[in-house]
């Protein structure tokens, strides 16, 4: 089941790429250019390890140790 999604797409070598990532749980992000793009692939992957859709009230990843 995909809960998020991430889009990038350049139209020609040498142009300016775009980005969207969204999520079902609102999250709506979108970029223009080389270094936004890279930042929004950067916080699409860290939001899919605090998406509250994915990780539950009360979840920990840490151990209980």
């Amino acid at each position: 089941m995909d809960i998020a999604w991430l889009a990038v797409s350049s139209p020609r070598y040498g142009h300016m790429p775009t980005g969207t990532s969204r999520c079902e749980c609102g999250w709506d992000r979108s970029a223009i250019g080389h270094a936004q793009v890279r930042a929004l692939i950067e916080a699409h992957a860290a939001h899919r390890t605090a998406c509250p859709l994915r990780t539950p009230p009360g979840y920990s990843t840490e151990p209980p140790f």
